[in-house]
């Protein structure tokens, strides 16, 4: 079992990184937040997951431990194949995840490609009592205005960015922005799309 690697990345598109260790080129499948931050020729660490198929052995990276424990979950729920996961750690952090479980509030799961009614109901019913949101805030908040915040985030999200990455980058660019960028949705959203980069589809 591969349970980790720490290597150097030698390639990234949408939803892949290929990671040097050792001069073997390891293909690992990743959420967006990952594939959208990996550099090529930096360093980077994944908890990693292995799935073995008849026809294929498949590498799932993540970032945070609790990340690849999640998709553990998501997995093991009925009709949740390792691409399902992986899409739905793609658009909603942990604490998210958590939280729309504890509430029953399947609506999150159903958002994201591949997931239909039945399925994000199945998440909601299964991983009941496995998971727990670390606090009552769902989203990361910025200082200056949570309003401004979330219309930046939800700009990003119409432009085709997920709302993990968007959410997170809205905040972070928030945190970091001059009062008077984080005061109105346009210059703020100007320093974010800047930090962002290019999209990658």
């Amino acid at each position: 079992m591969i349970s980790s690697l720490h290597g150097t990345v030698l390639h990234t598109s949408s939803d892949h990184v290929v990671i040097d260790v050792g001069g073997v080129g390891f293909s690992v499948a990743v959420p967006g937040d990952v594939a959208h931050t990996a550099t090529v020729g930096e360093r980077l660490q994944l908890h990693t997951s292995l799935i073995v198929r008849e026809d294929a052995l498949s590498l799932y990276g993540f970032a945070q431990r609790d990340e690849l424990e999640i998709f553990g979950l998501l997995i093991s729920v009925t009709g949740v194949g390792p691409k399902s996961a992986l899409g739905v750690l793609s658009h909603l952090t942990v604490d998210q995840i958590a939280e729309a479980v504890t509430a029953e509030d399947d609506a999150p799961f159903r958002r994201v490609s591949g997931i239909g009614p039945k399925t994000a109901k199945l998440i909601v019913v299964q991983l009941a009592g496995k998971v727990h949101p670390s606090s009552p805030v769902s989203k990361p908040t910025a200082a200056g205005g949570s309003d401004v915040v979330d219309q930046v985030a939800a700009a990003l999200v119409g432009l085709g960015w997920s709302e993990k990455v968007a959410v997170e980058a809205a905040a972070q660019t928030a945190a970091e922005a001059t009062d008077a960028e984080r005061a109105a949705v346009a210059p703020l959203l100007r320093r974010t799309l800047a930090a962002l980069g290019p999209a990658r589809v």
